[in-house]
């Protein structure tokens, strides 16, 4: 059996508590740290910030060669992870680190927010299902509580990059991974808006200018700017989370007047656009 830490020290962490623990059941391993290994989220690891394992299903197959699957029950094409071979990784997994809760990269999952990366960072960790084929068996996903979730409705060949998804998305709610933490009050999705739109220096490049709001000094004004901006950009374009947001936050009349804001908008970009080639 291999069950390999990424970090120089899985026990112990920054103050001498446990770190939050990513446990990946796969059949690649060596995928990760993958990009989980560099800038912010890489620093963190090696710091014990946080703490990697991974789980290598190969180990638990079956028979000489080690099989991890079978034909699906009932035919069709493709595999399907065996039961017993997924359960055998998952007591592995679980003994390593009991409490953590079992998520199964899934197409047919839930689908990943803002809200769930929040709440699985206040915990003590996440043990992953990286699937492969035509899936898992559903008797052990059943018999584990599993949760299954959905990083975009589209199908990858595996769940390795939905997994560094998820971590990265997770890792970097925990305090100190970030710099700046000030910076994660300000991005999309923190008060259920999209981020407002970014600029920097030069205060005119190729002929466009910064809004000039953005180089007046003006605080209030500023945050003022940046709130219509992100409510215009989200009902512009995600009208789902918009509605979400205006049911709590927004008076008819503010709705009214962004909807005049957003088809400007619109018309302007259509206006712009030219022909692909």
């Amino acid at each position: 059996m291999s069950v390999e830490a990424s970090s120089p020290d899985p026990t112990t962490g920054p103050q001498g508590g446990n770190p939050w623990t990513a446990q990946i059941i796969t059949l690649f391993p060596q995928a990760f740290p993958g990009t989980l290994g560099l800038s912010l989220t890489g620093r963190a690891l090696a710091e014990g910030l946080w703490d990697l394992r991974t789980v290598a299903l190969r180990d638990f197959g079956i028979g000489r060669h080690r099989n991890v699957d079978d034909t699906p029950a009932g035919g069709g094409a493709g595999m399907v992870i065996r039961p017993d071979v997924m359960a055998a990784a998952l007591h592995a997994a679980r003994d390593g680190h009991p409490g953590l809760p079992v998520v199964y990269l899934s197409p047919r999952g839930r689908p990943l927010t803002q809200a769930i990366a929040r709440e699985l960072a206040q915990g003590p960790g996440v043990t992953l299902i990286c699937g492969r084929f035509e899936g898992v068996d559903q008797r052990v996903l059943d018999a584990f509580d599993v949760t299954e979730i959905s990083i975009g409705d589209y199908v990858l060949t595996g769940g390795e990059i939905a997994a560094q998804v998820l971590i990265d998305a997770t890792v970097r709610l925990i305090p100190r991974v970030l710099g700046n933490q000030a910076s994660l009050a300000e991005e999309s999705f923190s008060d259920g808006l999209l981020e407002h739109p970014q600029y920097t220096k030069p205060a005119v490049w190729e002929g466009r200018r910064v809004p000039d709001v953005l180089l007046s000094g003006h605080h209030a004004a500023i945050s003022q700017w940046r709130t219509d901006e992100a409510a215009r950009l989200t009902k512009e374009r995600r009208p789902d989370l918009w509605r979400a947001y205006a049911e709590r936050h927004v008076d008819p009349a503010k709705d009214r007047q962004l909807s005049g804001a957003s088809d400007q908008s619109r018309d302007r970009r259509e206006h712009q656009k030219e022909p692909l080639r």
